[in-house]
């Protein structure tokens, strides 16, 4: 279920089954001509890889909005900002939250973060609608449904 009207209608419905999150952490980074196009690439990218998950997944996952933060901001600080999003999250009967990210300086503060950090090998460019392209996130995809599914 994603973040729409609809889908979050239905979770209240059902929300006994609905048990993990997928919470995407987006790098913003305008100011650096040089890594602008790539950092969209990625948000792009991690857009695709998250709604696919959530496809592979549906009755059991939400797929939240994305967190979006300055790539040259304080980890830390964010983390807090994260888990605050967590705690409320947790008001809701959510046993399993994953968070996916392209950007691996995450990966140093994950014991930090309530929840499962899931760090995903990025692209650094090419076209997200070339079939070459899909093959590759969806053989992605695929261990990152079976890796979330360990957890369960």
């Amino acid at each position: 279920m994603k973040w729409n009207e609809q889908d979050i209608e239905k979770y209240l419905s059902a929300k006994e089954y609905i048990d993990t999150v997928i919470f995407p952490l987006i790098p913003f980074e305008l100011s650096q001509d040089s890594t602008a196009g790539k950092n969209a690439f990625a948000s792009e990218v991690l857009a695709i890889f998250s709604s696919e998950i959530e496809k592979e997944l549906t009755g059991r996952v939400l797929l939240i909005p994305g967190y979006n933060y300055l790539k040259s901001t304080d980890k830390e600080q964010e983390v807090e900002r994260i888990n605050n999003w967590v705690n409320d999250i947790k008001q809701q009967p959510f046993q399993h939250i994953f968070f996916l990210s392209f950007d691996s300086t995450w990966k140093k503060l994950e014991n930090t973060l309530d929840g499962n950090f899931l760090w995903l090998p990025g692209f650094q460019s090419g076209d997200v609608h070339s079939e070459e392209m899909q093959v590759l996130i969806r053989e992605q995809v695929k261990q990152i449904v079976e890796l979330i599914r360990s957890y369960w």
